[in-house]
């Protein structure tokens, strides 16, 4: 019988192999994995909800301490519903809006190739978010 640990460790494993196939990869002390996309940071945890369902949860910020502009928050909203691949979230704080794109999938029986073409996928639609909010 495999430990949750263990299961979600090799998914992790599997998900660095795949992100460095494009990317730097850190493995930060709790397992989670961060790596920047051009001027996207992002970050990989898994976490397993049942047994044989074990996620992978794919965070990006796409931009972060935007000023506050209605025009904006609204144009993020638009595109979460567009979006395949990924729940768009606008967060307000002191600073201004942030933007971040969350996106968590079974991984489970997930080979490195094809779990690298998911994870680009998502990294990709993060990078041209920020493009095209920040162009606005």
């Amino acid at each position: 019988m495999t430990t949750e640990a263990a299961t979600t460790a090799t998914l992790l494993t599997k998900a660095r192999e795949a992100l460095e196939a494009f990317h730097e990869v850190h493995v930060d002390d709790d397992g989670a994995l961060t790596f920047r996309h051009g001027e996207v940071p992002c970050a990989v945890q898994a976490m397993q909800l049942a047994d044989g369902l074990t996620v992978l949860s794919l965070t990006c910020v796409v931009a972060w301490d935007l000023p506050e502009d209605p025009h904006l928050a609204s144009s993020a909203a638009e595109r979460a519903g567009q979006g395949l691949f990924g729940t768009l979230g606008v967060v307000h704080s002191p600073r201004g809006m942030d933007v971040t794109l969350r996106y968590a999938f079974p991984a489970d029986g997930l080979e490195v190739p094809a779990l690298g073409t998911l994870l680009m996928l998502v990294v990709s639609t993060a990078g041209q978010l920020r493009t095209d909010l920040l162009d606005t």
